[in-house]
């Protein structure tokens, strides 16, 4: 994704990830099922709560992906996946060489695992301004870079949800970030993206949002 700091250094990554993609609600894949409509595309997104890279401090930074895939990535019958990579504008080319890597796949973990199971061709990469919010009682999360992706969301509710309760999956079988984290689903209140030829506007669709707590090389 950039040039690598190397590999064999220790890591520890602690954060927030979420999606809005095609699929209805809930999205299949999070139960290792194929997608809605046979293939999937959405924005990811990667808030870093803490986190370093050796001494190189991570805290704060964010990283996007829009991605597309066909099949079922969690049985290994999928094909045609691509992806566009955005990297925190405010990382210093310390801090950039240190998210490629761990992102990449490089320096080990789960973002290795999971990398070696989708193979997405790479469409492109950019260091855009990229704004996440994400609220403490998961009520809304949302993210943006601006005038090529918005990604909005809205805790799923219904009429026998408890107030302030919410829709949650344990143990899911196709969590992207990894065993041991719970899902928290949601409604998509907007999904566009404009960038290197992904091209989509939709809304009401699948959102889920889980923790992440990553570490490496192993």
């Amino acid at each position: 994704m950039t040039e690598q700091v190397g590999n064999g250094t220790s890591w520890h990554l602690v954060g927030d990830w979420f999606d809005v993609c095609k699929c209805s609600i809930p999205c299949p894949c999070t139960f290792a099922q194929p997608p809605t409509y046979g293939d999937c595309e959405g924005v990811l997104v990667w808030h870093i709560r803490e986190g370093n890279y050796g001494d190189v401090r991570l805290d704060d930074l964010n990283v996007l992906m829009l991605g597309v895939f066909v099949g079922n990535v969690w049985a290994g019958e999928h094909s045609d996946a691509y992806a566009a990579v955005f990297l925190d504008e405010r990382a210093d080319d310390r801090q950039r060489a240190a998210l490629g890597t761990v992102f990449g796949g490089e320096a080990g973990g789960w973002p290795a695992r999971f990398g070696e199971m989708l193979r997405p061709e790479m469409r492109g990469m950019d260091v855009v301004p990229i704004r996440v919010e994400i609220d403490e009682d998961l009520a809304t999360w949302r993210a943006e870079i601006p005038g090529r992706v918005t990604a909005t969301a809205e805790a799923l509710t219904g009429p026998t949800t408890p107030g302030g309760a919410r829709v949650q999956v344990h143990n899911a079988p196709g969590a992207e970030v990894g065993p041991g984290q719970v899902a928290t689903w949601g409604r998509a209140t907007a999904d566009r993206a404009d960038a290197f030829g992904f091209s989509w506007e939709r809304s009401g669709k699948s959102s889920k949002y889980f923790p992440f707590d990553w570490s490496g090389p192993d």
